[in-house]
């Protein structure tokens, strides 16, 4: 796996500097201000923002971490800032046609473009699965194969205590959903609750929303209030908040290309390694272990093609040492692997010091 031409690594590297620009002038209107608010010992951007009507309680947005680089430096500069959509597309358009990057099925990129808007990135959600996946072309700078990214669904993640504590929420999921396809409805959850972590429409495309699992094994089937997705509430999983923890900013080249923010690659790969081999043993159960694995594979050579390894190994080193299951799923990930790809995975695994055997 090689890394692309380094004008499209820099094409990509502007186009996000870019979205992000722009996703700032859409969000934060120059008649508004900006405000650092403490809580519970550290310090967050809010945006008040007037009301239309004279004498009109303003509106408070949450921004995001005080001590985030991005943010204030935009926070600074957001006065100045311009959107450039025409030329944001041109970038996307070149940067999928010239070099190759993966663009996402564009119902996907709809779904995310939307909640996009709504500002589910800027309550620090994080989009997760296979549209996430494509991301990692651009975000790594390498071309990963298409037919590794095909999918039916788009996932989102967020962690609880952001939630709960953010004070600003989405409007409702199911009318932004709708706006993209009126028939979106939510899905049933599967205990009988009435509350619904998944929205599908009549062409069984779903969207779905996840969280960490909080406790023991008995909130597994008990979908979590999340007070920062619009009535929408996460079914809390396993091994999600190795996952989701300091994600990363990427784009999604769809349209004039969209601002979002994924697991940080090294993340997505070992945890995939790990949920393969907790896939339920039926026809559908063993085709998403085939795909989790040829994505793990394929990012652990992107990353050794990006020089990431370091990153690649502090990951895994600690989902290592976080107990005998986590070593034991990512043991059984990999006896799941072809017979060569596995051996590649366990050399390179090797390399980064993890040097027990594979079962």
């Amino acid at each position: 796996m090689k890394q692309i031409d380094l004008i499209y690594r820099t094409m990509t590297a502007e186009l996000g500097q870019r979205l992000l620009d722009a996703s700032f002038s859409a969000d934060f209107p120059v008649e508004g201000r900006f405000v650092r608010v403490n809580n519970k010992g550290r310090k967050y951007w809010y945006f008040d923002q007037p009301g239309e009507d004279e004498g009109y309680r303003q509106k408070r947005r949450y921004v995001g971490p005080a001590d985030d680089p991005e943010i204030n430096k935009r926070v600074e500069d957001f006065r100045a800032i311009k959107d450039d959509a025409k030329g944001r597309r041109k970038l996307v358009t070149t940067l999928v046609r010239e070099a190759g990057l993966p663009a996402p099925e564009p119902f996907s990129g709809d779904v995310v473009e939307a909640l996009a808007h709504a500002g589910i990135f800027r309550l620090r959600a994080c989009l997760v699965g296979t549209v996430a996946f494509s991301t990692y072309a651009g975000h790594l700078g390498v071309r990963l194969p298409a037919a590794s990214m095909m999918t039916s669904d788009a996932d989102f993640a967020q962690d609880y205590a952001i939630s709960a504590e953010i004070g600003d929420s989405l409007p409702p999921i199911l009318e932004i959903l709708q706006g993209v396809d009126p028939t979106f409805r939510p899905i049933p959850h599967r205990s009988g609750s009435p509350r619904s972590t998944a929205f599908k429409n009549r062409a069984g495309y779903k969207v779905e929303f996840l969280t960490g699992n909080r406790g023991s094994d008995d909130y597994l089937d008990k979908p979590a209030d999340m007070p920062a997705l619009g009535g929408a509430s996460a079914d809390p999983l396993r091994f999600m908040d190795f996952l989701i923890y300091e994600p990363v900013r990427a784009v999604l080249l769809h349209k004039s290309g969209i601002s979002v923010i994924v697991p940080a690659p090294e993340r997505y790969a070992v945890h995939k390694l790990i949920v393969a081999s907790r896939r339920v043993v039926d026809t559908i159960g063993a085709a998403k272990r085939e795909k989790d694995l040829r994505q793990a594979i394929l990012l652990f050579d992107a990353l050794n093609a990006s020089n990431r390894l370091d990153d690649l190994s502090d990951a895994l080193k600690e989902a290592w040492e976080r107990g005998e299951a986590w070593r034991h799923a990512i043991q059984a990930g990999m006896g799941y692997m072809p017979r060569k790809e596995k051996a590649a995975t366990a050399a390179l695994f090797r390399e980064l010091g993890i040097n027990h055997d594979i079962q």
